[in-house]
């Protein structure tokens, strides 16, 4: 099989099914205040490792008041809030920045929802599905399932800033990185420079399936 030098891999990806957005940060004032502040509360009490009923016991108010407050079920007052606070060991003050700070970002691609993206290696067979999606050019990283066999005639050759890490699934392959050649077999890990001419030389059984996370500067 012969490997095609010279190609650069595509930096932007074109998906037939893009599924849903992700990592765009949750606007917290469409929650509502008494589910801010509950998600508060109860973040704190369990940073500190306390159960609701020793929180209910430092604060005076029964476990299912609490329970009711931690879920947004039950407006607190202000003197309510205050009692907490002191119980959790924080000013009533701190209780009140924490409200609206942004709690992370999460990203859930069921199997059904990962795209099939359009790479270099896309038009010599080679299948693509997309792990993450992030919009924008500030990616931190790209995450791939993928798919060779046997039917490739030629392999491309890649180049790109940053770190690329290989995990085997399933399949033998030999893998070119600059003048080396690294036989790859299930379960093995490989990281190397993006910026080094890379790619498959071989597929050394019926199909090769692996994980390739590209990570960016």
């Amino acid at each position: 099989m012969k490997a095609k030098k010279g190609d650069q891999r595509r930096t932007e990806t074109k998906s037939k099914n893009m599924g849903s957005d992700a990592f765009d940060p949750v606007d917290m004032t469409s929650i509502p205040i008494d589910m801010r502040i509950g998600s508060v509360v109860r973040r704190k009490r369990q940073q500190l490792g306390l159960t609701l009923a020793e929180l209910s016991a430092g604060c005076g108010l029964s476990s299912a008041m609490l329970s009711r407050i931690e879920n947004g079920q039950n407006a607190a007052s202000l003197e309510v809030l205050e009692r907490i606070s002191g119980a959790l060991g924080v000013k009533l003050s701190f209780l009140m920045s924490e409200i609206d700070k942004p709690q992370g970002m999460a990203q859930l691609l069921k199997a059904g929802e990962q795209p099939e993206v359009i790479r270099t290696g896309s038009r010599y067979g080679h299948n693509y599905r997309l792990l993450s999606y992030q919009r924008g050019a500030n990616r931190l990283f790209e995450p791939f399932v993928i798919h060779l066999d046997r039917e490739s005639e030629e392999f491309p050759r890649f180049q790109h800033p940053g770190t690329e890490f290989i995990y085997i699934l399933e399949g033998r392959m030999k893998y070119k990185f600059g003048d080396n050649s690294y036989l790859l077999e299930p379960g093995d890990a490989f990281t190397f420079s993006g910026e080094v001419l890379h790619g498959p030389e071989d597929v050394l059984s019926e199909a090769v399936n692996f994980i390739a996370i590209i990570f960016h500067d």
